[in-house]
This record gives structure tokens, C-alpha cells and sequence, in this order.
């Protein structure tokens, strides 16, 4: 049996390294290592963590320990597809219930699904475990499966969708490719999302036109916002609106692999534009926007993992528009998969190359 590493949680000062910012070092501390392809990570209120790896193992790491919980749900572990995210109800305190998102078995191919359960009280375990979103079916493609969970203060949960390959089912509102969701806590449709009621159009969608987005987040107002990969250049920072129409693949700033224009340009009077965007591209995955205590100078900034060139980007945020403002960089950022801020206000990150969880302090 493959065994983990887990330092303790209160960072051991042999294990801490630090990390350069323009606001001066920070302490970097490995919490979680050993792991496999990590994919999604959340803080429990009793500063425990789950861990997805992508071949669909959740691991609990708690007191000095790492152990793989049982009762995840049968994943379809090829290409990019697997188990992926992972977050933990607002209630957990009370009711136990943890998110999870993953590619569903889906005949001949495979489906971005959303699941719920509830976490044993010894982390051992998940109990009824049930899904709450299947996406139509989406082909044999292993791409693109985007795959964050988000829970809304309201209770309902966003689920981004990735196009899975198929560039023009991001525009075919008949499927969920390319698009976001919204469902209820027990599944259900919510009665206000935009397309409730219209003939042929799915009604779990909130928003459309994306490519394969791989990191969402909500701002303090709760706007949901969204970074996404797009091809050869293009990669976007979305602030996602209600019934909006993000263009994939009709408009974009990036070009296909082969080099030839996508679509129509980078703009179209009834898409949106992006609030941010990179060129080359940089592989984003994971969002987050800051809003702890820990550090008051990133307030309100964004952070975004970088899977291509290995760092993490700070940018800016106003009320329509992002700017990159810094990128952090170092030997702990290789291929960085997930960043989420942790109840103390301290921050977490996923290291692919490095296999590691680590936890960002002052």
C-alpha cells in the first residue's frame, strides 16, 4: 500500500521553506505528500483535509496521518477524467456532507457527474452517497471535463462543464457542454435559473460558451467568476452572469494548435468579452479569491494556478475586470493544480509535479 506523508499542522519549522512575493517572503509548508496526480483539496472545520487524486482515491489526512476513504464513487480514471473536486457543504459542522466531482461511466464514454455524501465521523468513510447532476452524455473524448464545485450562499452549487472536445456543443444548449450549472442541494433544477421552461435547452444551465473551464471561485459580492483553459492562447478569466453566452468557440483570442483562426474573431456584439485573458497560455486550474485575514494587502485579489509555466497568479479584481499583478513562483509551484483559501485564512495549494499539498502562511 502507497503511504503518504503528513507533516503537522502546526508547520514544523524544518519542513517550512520560504516563498518570494512583492509583499515580501511567506512561509510554504508541505502538509500532504506522496500523492498521485492530486486534483481538488478542502479544509474540514477540524483542520483535517480531503484530497482527491485523479485515478479516484480521496484521501483524509488528519493528525499526523493519510488514509484513503472508502465509499467514492466508480470513476472513468482516463485521459484528463477521474476523480476531481472536491468541497465541503457550508453546514458540514453539522451535516457532514461533502461535494465531489468526477467522470461518470457513461456506456462507451463519460460525463462530468456531481456527487454528495457524507463524511464517517472517523474520516473513514462516505455515506449515501448519491449523485445530484449528471451531465447529457458527452462522448468517448477523455478532454475537458472542467469539473469545480462551488457551493452559493444560497445553498445552490455551480458545476463547471468542460466542451469535452466538441467545440461546437459549447453553443448547443440541447447538452451541458461547455457550459455552467446550477442545481439544489437535492438535484433539483432551481426555478430561477435562465433557460427554465424553453423547449430544447437544458435547463441546468446557468451559463454557456465556455471551453474547459478548470477553476471557479465567488468574490465577496458572491459573483461567481471562472479561469479556463482556451487553445493556443486564450486563456480567460470569466466573471460568470446569469443566461451569458461566453462564445467558445465562435469567438476567442487564442488560435487552434494548427495555428488557423477560431471562429469569428475575438468578439461578437451578443458574447462576452473576457475580464482577463493570457497569451501564451499558461494551463489555468483552481481559483480563489482572497478574502481572509491572514493577509490583509490581498484582499479581494484573485490567485490562479498556473499547470504550464508553474506558478501561481495574483490579479487584481474590479467589478468587471481582472489584471494580472504578480506571479509567485517557486520549487513548491510545479504544475500547481488547485489553490483554495483554508478557514484560518492561510492559503492551500495543490503541487501536481511535486505530488504535495501545501499550505501558504505568514
Amino acid at each position: 500500500m502507497r503511504r503518504f506523508a503528513v507533516f503537522a499542522m502546526t508547520f514544523l519549522p524544518v519542513s517550512a521553506l520560504a516563498l518570494e512575493t512583492d509583499q515580501g517572503a511567506i512561509t510554504v509548508t508541505p502538509v500532504v505528500t506522496g500523492l498521485d496526480e492530486p486534483w481538488g483539496v478542502a479544509e474540514l472545520p477540524d483542520g483535517s483535509l480531503l484530497v482527491t487524486e485523479r485515478d479516484g482515491r480521496l484521501v483524509h489526512a488528519s493528525g499526523g496521518e493519510a488514509k484513503a476513504v472508502d465509499g467514492v464513487p466508480r470513476v472513468a480514471a482516463a485521459g484528463q477524467g477521474g476523480l476531481l473536486d472536491v468541497t465541503i457543504a457550508r453546514d458540514f459542522a453539522t451535516s457532514r456532507t461533502v461535494f465531489l466531482t468526477y467522470s461518470k461511466p457513461q456506456g462507451r464514454g463519460s460525463g462530468t457527474a456531481l456527487a454528495a455524501a457524507e463524511l464517517s465521523t472517523d474520516g473513514t468513510r462516505l455515506e449515501n452517497l448519491r449523485d445530484l447532476f449528471e451531465s447529457a452524455p458527452g462522448g468517448s473524448s477523455g478532454r475537458h471535463f472542467g469539473s469545480r464545485v462551488v457551493e452559493a450562499p444560497d445553498g445552490t452549487l455551480y458545476v463547471t462543464v468542460g466542451d469535452r472536445g466538441d467545440r461546437p456543443s459549447a453553443q448547443d444548449r440541447s447538452n451541458h457542454n461547455g457550459a455552467i450549472v446550477r442545481v439544489n442541494r437535492d438535484g433539483t433544477v432551481p426555478a430561477d435559473n435562465p433557460f427554465v421552461g424553453q423547449e430544447g435547452i437544458q435547463p441546468h444551465i446557468w451559463s454557456y460558451g465556455h471551453r474547459n473551464p478548470q477553476g471557479a471561485g465567488l468574490d465577496a459580492d458572491d459573483t461567481l467568476w471562472t479561469a479556463e483553459h482556451g487553445a493556443r492562447g486564450g486563456d480567460e478569466v470569466n466573471r460568470v452572469q446569469k443566461g451569458a453566452n461566453f462564445g467558445w468557440p465562435v469567438i476567442s483570442y487564442g488560435v487552434h494548435y494548427s495555428g488557423a483562426k477560431i471562429g469569428e474573431g475575438t468578439s461578437r456584439a451578443d458574447m462576452e468579452q473576457p475580464a482577463f485573458y493570457w497569451d501564451p497560455s499558461m494551463a489555468p486550474s483552481g481559483l480563489m479569491i482572497y478574502q481572509g485575514d491572514m493577509f490583509p494587502e490581498w484582499k479581494g485579489d484573485m490567485f490562479v494556478g498556473s499547470l504550464k509555466f508553474s506558478y501561481i497568479s495574483r490579479l487584481a479584481v474590479d467589478d468587471i475586470s481582472a489584471s494580472e499583478v504578480e506571479q509567485i513562483e517557486g520549487d513548491e509551484t510545479l504544475r500547481v493544480r488547485d489553490i483554495v483559501e483554508a478557514p484560518d485564512g492561510s492559503i492551500l495549494f495543490i503541487s501536481v509535479g511535486n505530488g504535495t499539498v501545501y499550505r501558504m502562511t505568514r
